[in-house]
């Protein structure tokens, strides 16, 4: 029910999660999300799509503690593979401190594997994708090209270093960087998932009625990623929000002419697990960032909010 008065956020701001008003004290945030392996390895997969399902969550500021798994599994798979998928959740949801309390599962000719995610958060604490002022600056929690990483991995480019890289990124939660973004005034929040960096980003600018400029030289890449996107490993969905956003009715993206060719392209690439993108004033990204700093996590300006509509990527 999209008009009800307690449902706080729902889809009126293309958000991460849905928050519904319990008490002035107490909300509930909510989201689903599930997909086909990245990789391999069925534990690890399992561990990633729970780390990509808790992010909707840190990404509006909740807490997560309750979640129930969502499967689907062939039928003429060993058993073995989908017990190895649940448990790599159930240890992530651990790590999290979340209790996965059942779930469901059905027969499908892909395995495919996430959360449904509870989270408590107050209701005067909620960070959507609205809100970006211009003069924000635009900070980003995770490196990209996560996408273009898990396509060479399955074409048997990768190398086992870039392997490794790319699982630790996306297995990493954002409960540590959604605890301190905390500490200051977020204007707007979202993570970087399915629609890559340019996709979110517009979702921002559009709900934020103002625009965007990214610098291509700040951004930054996982490693093998710039290497692996000049070799033409993108996912399919890299040309589908191309397509889609560069020219999306709203916003529209734009690239200066100095921007590579792969630089444009990985920009659009989806993401898995990826980080938080926020937007705060220039006094709260210096404070932010050396909070993170301090905190032993990474964290980057990658851009600003201006008034003009639109994405430039200059």
């Amino acid at each position: 029910m999209v008009g009800h008065p307690d449902l706080l956020v729902g889809l009126q701001t293309s958000d991460d999660a849905a928050v519904y008003r319990i008490s002035d004290e107490l909300a509930l945030v909510q989201t689903v999300d599930f997909f086909p392996p990245v990789v391999d390895d069925p534990y690890i997969f399992g561990a990633v799509a729970a780390a990509n399902s808790l992010s909707d969550v840190y990404a509006m500021g909740g807490d997560p503690f309750l979640a129930l798994n969502i499967a689907a599994f062939p039928g003429d798979l060993p058993l073995e593979i989908l017990a190895a998928i649940f448990q790599g959740g159930a240890d992530k949801a651990r790590e999290a401190g979340v209790v996965i309390a059942g779930g469901h599962t059905v027969s499908d000719n892909e395995p495919k594997y996430g959360l449904v995610v509870t989270g408590r958060i107050h209701p005067q604490r909620v960070f959507t994708k609205a809100g970006a002022q211009p003069g924000d600056r635009l900070l980003l929690t995770k490196p990209l090209g996560a996408g273009v990483v898990t396509t060479a991995i399955k074409h048997g480019a990768a190398t086992p270093e870039d392997t490794q890289a790319v699982i630790t990124s996306m297995a990493t939660l954002n409960r540590d960087a959604s605890v301190l973004m905390r500490e200051v005034q977020v204007h707007a929040c979202t993570d970087i998932t399915g629609f890559g960096l340019l996709g979110h980003a517009t979702e921002v600018a559009e709900k934020s009625s103002a625009g965007i400029i990214f610098d291509s030289r700040a951004l930054p890449w996982l490693p093998g990623a710039r290497q692996y996107a000049i070799d033409g490993r993108f996912p399919g969905g890299a040309f589908r929000n191309r397509e889609y956003y560069e020219r999306h009715p709203a916003v529209g993206v734009t690239f200066d002419h100095s921007v590579a060719e792969d630089v444009q392209q990985l920009a659009f690439s989806p993401e898995t697990s990826g980080g938080l993108l926020l937007s705060v004033s220039p006094a709260d990204s210096a404070r932010l960032q050396q909070l993170f700093r301090q905190a032993g996590l990474s964290i980057w300006e990658i851009g600003a909010v201006v008034e003009e509509r639109g994405i430039l990527v200059r």
